[in-house]
This record gives C-alpha cells, sequence and structure tokens, in this order.
C-alpha cells in the first residue's frame, strides 16, 4: 500500500480521514486509487482541490458520513448511498453492542485494503446486485449466547469465519487482538490476522470465477490435488491429525488440509506480496544496498490491466523484504512478521497464482 500526499505536502496513510497536519477533510476517490483533501461544496457534496478532476464532485459515503467507519467517496452523479467497497456488505455488526462499533472499524479497513488490492491487480470485484447468484459480499456477524431464561450453560451460537457461493463472512471477534491471539494459539497457527482472513476467503471466491470448469483446472489439480475429494472429511483428519509434514509441499500447515485452502492460502500470500512490495517501494526500502522494485500494473490495449514484472522479480524482492522485516520484529522482541520459508512447490504455486491474475482479466 503506497502513501499519499495532501496538499499542504503531509504524507497522508490509506486510512487516514483528516490530515494531521492540515487538519483538512479526506476522501478516497476509488476510480483514482488516490487519498485527497476534501473540501465542501455545499448540498453535501465535496471537491478535491489541488487534484486535476477537482470539477468533479463526491458525496461521503454513508458509513463515512454516519459512522466514520470509512472514508471513501461517492460520485454525486452515483444513486448508491454507499462506497463501492461498503455497498458490497450483506450484515453488519449489531451497533447496540458499544463494542462493535470499533470492531467494525478495524473490519472495514481491513476490507477496503483487500478491495484496493484487487482494483490495482484488475480483478473484477462483482456485488450481488449485479450477480445475485454468485456475486461477493460480506456477512459481519457476532457469535450469540441465548437468552436469560434459556436452562443449558454456557450455549453459544457461533460465526464461523467462511466463504460460500461468493459470500465472505467474518466473525467479528476476530477483530478483538485479544481473542484472535486466544485462537491463533489454540490452533496452533504462526499467523493470524483480520487482513489475512480477508484475502484468504477471497481466494475461494476468485476460485470460482478464474479456475472452477475454466481450461486452467488440470494445471490446478498438478499443483494442488485434485478439489474433487470430500471436503468435509478432508478437514475433519487435517483437525484430527494435524497437517503432517507439509513444509516440502505447502505455503502453510491450513493448506495442506485440502486443495482449496491450499488455493486460497497461495492466493492470500501473493497479495501479501503484491500489497506489501508496493509499501516497501513507497518508502525506499533497500536492504544491503539492494532495492525493493515497485509493483507494476499498467492498463494494456486488448488485455486489460497485468502486472508488468516478471514472477521472478517479485519473488527476488518479497525474499529481500522479509528476511529484514523478520530480523526487524526480533529486534524489537515481536514474532516474526513473515514466519513462512518458500519451498520450491510453494513457489510454484504463486506463479500459477500470478500467471492467472495476468491471464483473467
Amino acid at each position: 500500500m503506497k502513501t499519499f500526499k495532501c496538499i499542504c505536502g503531509n504524507t497522508l496513510h490509506f486510512e487516514n480521514s483528516r490530515c494531521l497536519s492540515c487538519d483538512r477533510v479526506l476522501g478516497f476517490v476509488p476510480e483514482q486509487h488516490g487519498l485527497f483533501a476534501i473540501e465542501p461544496v455545499g448540498d453535501g457534496t465535496w471537491r478535491t482541490p489541488g487534484f486535476a478532476a477537482s470539477t468533479r464532485r463526491y458525496r461521503k459515503c454513508q458509513n463515512y458520513e454516519a459512522y466514520e467507519v470509512c472514508n471513501w467517496l461517492v460520485p454525486e452523479d452515483d444513486p448508491n448511498a454507499l462506497c463501492t467497497a461498503c455497498r458490497l456488505n450483506e450484515i453488519i455488526p449489531n451497533l447496540q453492542e458499544a463494542r462493535h462499533l470499533t470492531l467494525w472499524y478495524r473490519i472495514e479497513a481491513a476490507k477496503r485494503r483487500l478491495i484496493y488490492t484487487l482494483d490495482l491487480l484488475g480483478l473484477p470485484v462483482i456485488g450481488r446486485a449485479i450477480d445475485p447468484a454468485h456475486g461477493l459480499a460480506f456477512r459481519f456477524m457476532a457469535d450469540t449466547t441465548p437468552g436469560e431464561f434459556y436452562d443449558e450453560v454456557a450455549a453459544v451460537n457461533r460465526v464461523v469465519t467462511g466463504h460460500t457461493t461468493g459470500i465472505v463472512t467474518i466473525n467479528i471477534a476476530e477483530a478483538d487482538p485479544s481473542a484472535r491471539e486466544q485462537t491463533r494459539e489454540l490452533m496452533n497457527e504462526s499467523y493470524r490476522t483480520l487482513l489475512g482472513h480477508f484475502r484468504h476467503e477471497s481466494g475461494h471466491y476468485y476460485w470460482d470465477r478464474m479456475v472452477r470448469n475454466s481450461p486452467h483446472i488440470d494445471r490446478f489439480r498438478e499443483l494442488f490435488g485434485d478439489e474433487r475429494s470430500d471436503y468435509a472429511q478432508a478437514l475433519e483428519r487435517y483437525y484430527a491429525d494435524g497437517p503432517g509434514q507439509w513444509q516440502e509441499h505447502y505455503i502453510s500447515a491450513y493448506a495442506a488440509a485440502h486443495p482449496w485452502e491450499d488455493w486460497a492460502e497461495t492466493w492470500a500470500h501473493f497479495l501479501h506480496i503484491v500489497d506489501t512490495l508496493e509499501t516497501a517501494h513507497d518508502y525506499g526500502f533497500t536492504s544491503k544496498g539492494q532495492q525493493v522494485n515497485p509493483v507494476h500494473v499498467e492498463l494494456q490495449a486488448g488485455s486489460g490491466y497485468r502486472v508488468t514484472n516478471t514472477f521472478d522479480d517479485l519473488l527476488a524482492g518479497w525474499l529481500i523484504l522479509t528476511v529484514t522485516l523478520n530480523d526487524l520484529n526480533r529486534s524489537m522482541g515481536l514474532p516474526d512478521a513473515y514466519p513462512f520459508a518458500l519451498r520450491q512447490r510453494a513457489i510454484d504455486k504463486l506463479r500459477f497464482v500470478y500467471q492467472l491474475i495476468n491471464r483473467n482479466r
């Protein structure tokens, strides 16, 4: 994720809604991939002074205006009150619970990072309004307990984070660092983040769009295995017996559970790579004289958006960056930022994701 500039010259970050230097109100314009200072015009509309397209007027997303959980703008002539990210929501947390607003803010910040990267890569984000059966949608839900007169002790209706036919469900407890860390320890995971969940679940969505019933399915099965094997039984074995000796063939332990999970984990890691390399380049990151190259995405005639870096260039930059990040974290007494070692089989799978993204515009 790159940084942005206010018209006062101050550096702005993706989640900012105000400039901390000049106190100007900020708004993100999705079609420009830019965060800008904005000023009111009247009738609830805003413009972006100092930007080439400043004559166009915008409204704040309804979730920005009412709840401050978003900072995206909507073109004045768009009939939808919500921005292109927030209109994907089907269910939001119950805001009668005081802490839910804080959790929802964190969830929306992670979701917008996902949408930013998907847009950057030219990947289609099709909502349920366009594709009611298979479009992308989000449900942010909390575990519920029965009422006070229920006679069972500690009965809880649990929300399972996951994906089905385009609907991504996130248990809002994942936005609570203490609850998430407790789950990570319980599951014996080396890495668990809210953004990681969004990237992983988006992988399931794009498998349906880009791999299922496509010419790429045979190559997928060569690399990841046969997804037609019973999914429920595979998960049952995974949780009963563990991942076994997974390191040589998989990018993470959970990837060993089933080919679908292998794909989703690999997809998530590719999005980690793209977003983090963009950040490193934006800050001019170098390690022992080696500079991390930018992620180049260009609009090419007849083929749509395309990552013009070779996969090997991306991988080389990633290996430089992650070694440095991990050592920096260790110097602060923190866990590794990227606690994974990429073996050749995992690299081959990442390359397949890279190739598929560049072929499926």
